[in-house]
C-alpha cells in the first residue's frame, strides 16, 4: 500500500458498433456487434459496478464524419458510429439495474432545446437517484449540423459562445426555478408544492427565450455532474468556467501536464479553485500475464485493426471547402473548424518534424495504448497521475471483454497501490467524486440559487443571460 490517492475510472463507450478501436467488432469475442441489445449494456453496467468503476461514460455524435457531401459508404460499412442509438434513452434502462455507478451521456448544444434537455436530465437524475453526468460538447460534423437545419457547422469559437448561452438556460432551470423546500407533499392540507417557491426564469438571449418554470422538481443533484471534452483554447476556457471533470486525450504525460495546468490556472482566474476540476485521460490497455504475452497480444490486435476505419475517423475537414485533407498534408497548411484541440496537441507532441494530418490516425491507434503486465500498466498509470491526471477513461477494444479483463487483472494491482477505490462512497455521483451533492458556490450556476425568488410568477424578473 502506498500513500497515493485513488484515481477515478470510467468506462468510455458508445451505443454503436465501432467506436474508437475500428475493426475489432469483427472478432469472435466482440459483442458490440449487437450493441442494440439492451442486455449487453445491462451486463456491462453490472460488471463495471462490481469492479467499482466510477462511471459508464457514453460518447455520442449526431452525424457522420468527414465530407458531408461525399460518399459515406466507408462509415456505414464499418458501422463506424453509424448506426448509433441515443444514449439518453439507454441510461433510463441502466439506471434501474444499477445502484452506485455513475451514468454519463454526451449531448451537444445543437441537438436538443435547453428546456427539453433540462427536463430529460432531471428525470434521469431522479430515476438514478443522483448518478447522472452530462458531457457538454458543441458538435464536430457538418453532416450533424445539417441534421438540425444549419447549412454547416457553426464557427468553432461561436460554438463555444453558443454553449455558454445554452448552459446559462439550463443552470437557471436546474438551480433557480425551484427553491429549496418547495415540495412539501402535504396530503392533509392538499398542498403538493409551495407555489411561492416555484419560479419562472424569463430567460431572453440571442438564441433562446425560455419562460419556465422548470417542470421537474429538483433532482438529487439538481445540476448533473458536468463533463467537458474540448482541448482547444476555447474549449479550455469553457472548461475553466463550467466543467467539473474534463476528458482529455493527451499524447503523453508532458502534454497532459501542460493542458491541466493551463485549464486550472484559467479556473482560478474565473473565481474557482484548481481542485474544482478533475481531469480524465483516455487510455486503452493490452494486458498480458508476462511482457512477452502482452506484446504478442498487441501484434494480434494490430491484425484486427482497420486502417481504413481509423483514417475515416481521423479525417480533418477544410473549413472553406468542406473537403477532407489528404493524410500527407502538413498541419501548418490546415484550416479547419473541428479537432482544433487535437491538432494543437499533435503540434506539441511532434517537435522533430512538421506533423501531418495522417499523424492523427496514429494517435487514434497508438497514443492512448498501454501494453504490458498489470504491474507495468500500474506503473504507467502512476506516471499519468504524477502529471496531474485525476482519473482514466478506459477505452475498449471489445465489449465486454476489455473491461472484464481490466477488472480481473489490473484493478487488484491498482487497489494494492491505493490507485483505485475498493468501495463506493454513499450518495450521488457528485458526492462520490467531490464529497457534496450539489455544485459548490464557486460554480457559475450557483448564482441562480434564489435569484428568481419573490418575483412575480407571471412577469419577468431582472436576472437575464
Amino acid at each position: 500500500m502506498t500513500d497515493r490517492r485513488a484515481l477515478h475510472f470510467n468506462a468510455f463507450v458508445m451505443n454503436t458498433n465501432s467506436h474508437i478501436k475500428h475493426g475489432h467488432w469483427r472478432r469472435p469475442d466482440a459483442r458490440q456487434v449487437d450493441f442494440e441489445d439492451v442486455d449487453l449494456w445491462i451486463d456491462l453496467a453490472r460488471t463495471l459496478e462490481e469492479a467499482r468503476f466510477d462511471a459508464l461514460f457514453f460518447a455520442d455524435v449526431t452525424g457522420h464524419y468527414g465530407d458531408a457531401d461525399a460518399d459515406y459508404e466507408v462509415y456505414v460499412r464499418h458501422g463506424l458510429q453509424i448506426p448509433s442509438n441515443d444514449p439518453m434513452v439507454l441510461l433510463g434502462a441502466l439506471a434501474v439495474v444499477t445502484k452506485d455507478i455513475g451514468l454519463a451521456l454526451t449531448s451537444n448544444v445543437m441537438q436538443n432545446h435547453p428546456f427539453n434537455f433540462a427536463r430529460q436530465i432531471s428525470t434521469l437524475d431522479h430515476i438514478s437517484r443522483g448518478r447522472i453526468a452530462w458531457n457538454i460538447v458543441t458538435g464536430m460534423q457538418d453532416n450533424g449540423a445539417r441534421n438540425f437545419g444549419l447549412p454547416q457547422l457553426v464557427d468553432h469559437t461561436e460554438r463555444y459562445a453558443w454553449a455558454e448561452e445554452y448552459v446559462d438556460v439550463v443552470y437557471k432551470l436546474w438551480e433557480g426555478s425551484w427553491d429549496e423546500g418547495a415540495v412539501v407533499k402535504d396530503k392533509e392540507n392538499g398542498v403538493y408544492a409551495d407555489a411561492s417557491k416555484v419560479n419562472k426564469i424569463h430567460h431572453e438571449s440571442r438564441r433562446y427565450r425560455v419562460e419556465g418554470p422548470h417542470l421537474p422538481s429538483p433532482s438529487p443533484q439538481r445540476t448533473p455532474l458536468l463533463f467537458q471534452a474540448g482541448s482547444s483554447t476555447a474549449g479550455r476556457l469553457f472548461a475553466a468556467r463550467n466543467a467539473e471533470a474534463t476528458f482529455i486525450a493527451a499524447p503523453d504525460p508532458k502534454v497532459a501536464r501542460w493542458q491541466i495546468d493551463q485549464t486550472r490556472a484559467l479556473a482560478v482566474e474565473h473565481g474557482r479553485e484548481p481542485g474544482d476540476i478533475k481531469f480524465f485521460q483516455g487510455m486503452s490497455f493490452i494486458i498480458g500475464d508476462t511482457e512477452i504475452e502482452a506484446n504478442e497480444k498487441a501484434e494480434e490486435y494490430a491484425r484486427w485493426s482497420s486502417q481504413e476505419g481509423v483514417l475515416a475517423h481521423a479525417a480533418v475537414v477544410d473549413r472553406s471547402t468542406g473537403r477532407v485533407y489528404p493524410p500527407e498534408t502538413p498541419l501548418k497548411d490546415v484550416d479547419t473548424n473541428t479537432a482544433k484541440g487535437r491538432l494543437e496537441q499533435l503540434r506539441r507532441s511532434i517537435t522533430d518534424r512538421e506533423p501531418l494530418v495522417g499523424d492523427m490516425a496514429n494517435r487514434l491507434t497508438r497514443s492512448d495504448r498501454i501494453v504490458g503486465t498489470p504491474e507495468q500498466i500500474a506503473d504507467r498509470i502512476e506516471q499519468w497521475q504524477d502529471a496531474g491526471v485525476d482519473g482514466v477513461n478506459v477505452t475498449n477494444w471489445v465489449l465486454p471483454g476489455s473491461f472484464e479483463e481490466f477488472a480481473e487483472k489490473v484493478m487488484p494491482v491498482l487497489r494494492e497501490r491505493g490507485l483505485a477505490q475498493s468501495d463506493y462512497t454513499p450518495g450521488t455521483l457528485r458526492e462520490k467524486l467531490f464529497g457534496a451533492p450539489r455544485l459548490n458556490a464557486r460554480h457559475p450556476a450557483a448564482r441562480y440559487r434564489g435569484a428568481f425568488s419573490g418575483g412575480s410568477r407571471s412577469k419577468p424578473v431582472a436576472v437575464r443571460a
